[in-house]
């Protein structure tokens, strides 16, 4: 019997852990504190949000990039993934693949900490909506560090439709996870979106999405000191989004290798 290569292992154990995401996302749990929040929350704070995050990521995406780079040390970054690179074409063993998921997640880790520094301060200070373009930008900093981990761009409308549904998939549930999943991976395998896509309609659809998700979070963040519970999910979200963003990157990775 052949044994597995180094690549085969890792893809085999990636596999594994990409059935155990979809497994925890198959339904959502809706919690008794946002059914008391739901009579609350006035009717246009959907729409507000909805906005705002679109307008975030047009933004960012257009003109914003450039400045999140000079948040975090994209040249070291790139550096570091050159000299892995060059030390797993040397080694091609699994501890030389393992080097590049390594560094993404303690880059995401570092995000994380930030991010709920970040929502709680904001939540202190009743600061809930007014904080959608600081969120937006830290979870696209997290994405694109992981990006670069192993060896991406992300400056490109392509690169920009790819991330775009990596938060899709992040903060969906069920039978529209496995469907962004798999289209997910439909665009790893064939390297190149589909024939028909729009950039500023799945920016709309990502906005809408975060702000279903996020709309008691968000309301209740903007009540002083009671606030820092929601700040707090800003932190959760962005675990969710940099965990599933590191999977498929180094799915991405991986495919490349084997």
């Amino acid at each position: 019997m052949r044994r597995l290569t180094p690549e085969e292992k890792e893809w085999k154990k990636l596999l594994k852990k990409e059935e155990e995401y979809l497994n925890k996302r198959k339904e959502k749990k809706e919690s008794a504190f946002s059914s008391l929040l739901e009579e609350k929350i006035p009717k246009k704070l959907q729409e507000t949000l909805d906005a705002a995050f679109s307008k975030a990521f047009t933004l960012i995406f257009q003109k914003g990039s450039h400045v999140i780079e000079k948040t975090y040390r994209k040249e070291e970054l790139e550096k570091n993934y050159q000299i892995q690179e060059y030390a797993y074409q040397l080694c091609k063993n699994r501890k030389s693949l393992k080097a590049f998921s390594k560094k993404a997640e303690g880059t995401g880790r570092k995000n994380l900490l930030l991010s709920g520094v970040s929502g709680v301060g904001m939540g202190i200070l009743g600061i809930g909506i007014p904080d959608i373009p600081v969120f937006t930008g830290m979870m696209l900093r997290s994405i694109y560090e992981t990006a670069v981990s192993y060896g991406y761009k992300y400056d490109t409308e392509e690169e920009q439709y790819f991330i775009l549904l990596l938060i899709q998939g992040a903060i969906t549930y069920g039978k529209e996870t496995e469907r962004i999943n798999e289209e997910i991976n439909t665009l790893i395998s064939n390297e190149e979106l589909p024939a028909v896509y729009c950039i500023s309609d799945t920016i709309s659809k990502t906005s809408s999405l975060l702000s279903k998700e996020l709309l008691y979070m968000k309301f209740l963040q903007g009540i002083p000191i009671a606030g820092a519970v929601g700040g707090i999910y800003d932190a959760v979200y962005m675990k969710r989004v940099t965990e599933y963003a590191n999977l498929k990157y180094k799915r991405r990775f991986l495919q490349g290798k084997i």
